[in-house]
């Protein structure tokens, strides 16, 4: 158990799965973490009978919201006709300071778009990001990726300011004291890449030495769970396809392994011996004990879970809201 203070705001209608599977998340974190408190938004009536008569009520405060934010609406029509979504409410919990952390499974498009209006960006930040962590061979056992979908432009500028802002979540937020910074690029050469990678190169590099990081130059897909790198930063077009298509093949092993063991009575007898090897490495490579993509460069801390998480990983996304609404990462975010 960790103890961890803090109000974690909660949207309960966002994600495929439903209010109660967000309410089993929040059950399974807070035994976890037995000083956090939540702020569910949502239908009242459904969220309170979820909740009644459980371990988290005492810990729970549940704030009506009739509407919901669908994953197919615009941002735009969020922003003119959401005020009464839990999506709009969860997050105006972290802008009056009632909440330290929101976290969301909703429409990724939508929930960037209210907190950017209703958060602000920090100082100096031109395009907030999305980072993300995925289990890597590192020490700590995952790698920092960003951008990884808030936005699909990104120029060499918005790259330096991807790169120092994953530094100061890496810092501040993971502890990690010298982070080693890759360009994510289609080979490691200096002259491969367009010709704004080629500039970004050369901006990263120059501010590495004044800003106490490793620059390691370009990286290429592969390397996203490597251990050469703790930060690798890319525009949100090519960062969303690239961490989709590893969780993808994650899974798509996962389930390869599953069938493998339970193809014939020999493989089923071998699967016992190795049930607790394999118990351990589906930990490690699964996408759920590190869900949640972190909003940086904005005034609070907002983290979007991914919309098919299940309990598991909406209690991982929670810890992590936790964890980092104490770190004041958002707050030391400042790109010159």
């Amino acid at each position: 158990m960790e103890n961890i203070k803090s109000v974690i705001s909660i949207d309960a209608m966002g994600g495929d799965l439903g209010p109660k599977e967000v309410v089993f998340g929040i059950r399974q974190c807070a035994s976890n973490y037995p000083n956090i408190k939540f702020l569910i938004h949502g239908n009242s009536l459904e969220l309170s009978e979820l909740v009644k008569n459980s371990k988290i009520q005492n810990k729970c405060s549940i704030i009506d919201a009739k509407d919901v934010v669908s994953m197919d609406q615009k941002p735009s029509s969020v922003l003119r006709h959401g005020k009464d979504t839990s999506m709009w409410s969860a997050i105006e919990s972290v802008r009056t300071g009632s909440a330290d952390a929101c976290v969301s499974g909703g429409n990724t498009g939508a929930l960037m778009a209210l907190s950017v209006i209703r958060l602000k960006k920090s100082l100096g930040v031109n395009r907030p990001a999305i980072a993300c962590l995925w289990p890597s061979r590192n020490k700590s056992g995952f790698n920092i990726v960003l951008d990884v979908g808030a936005d699909i432009k990104a120029d060499h500028n918005d790259l330096l300011q991807f790169s120092l802002m994953g530094v100061n979540y890496a810092k501040q937020g993971l502890d990690i004291k010298t982070p080693r910074v890759g360009l994510l690029n289609m080979g490691t050469e200096e002259h491969k890449g367009n010709n704004e990678l080629k500039l970004a190169y050369e901006l990263i590099q120059t501010k590495s030495i004044t800003e106490n990081f490793k620059f390691i130059g370009f990286v290429e897909g592969s390397d996203i769970p490597s251990n050469r790198v703790d930060i690798i930063v890319t525009d949100g077009f090519t960062g969303n396809i690239a961490i989709k298509t590893a969780e993808g093949t994650s899974n798509f092993i996962s389930e390869k392994i599953k069938t493998s063991l339970a193809s014939n009575i020999m493989s089923k007898f071998g699967s016992l011996f190795l049930a607790s090897s394999l118990k351990k490495m589906k930990l490690e490579i699964d996408p759920r004990s590190v869900n949640g993509g972190v909003f940086l460069g904005l005034n609070g801390t907002v983290i979007k879970s991914h919309g098919s998480a299940d309990r598991t990983g909406i209690a991982s996304a929670i810890a992590l809201a936790a964890r980092l609404s104490k770190s004041g990462v958002n707050n030391i975010v400042k790109v010159n």
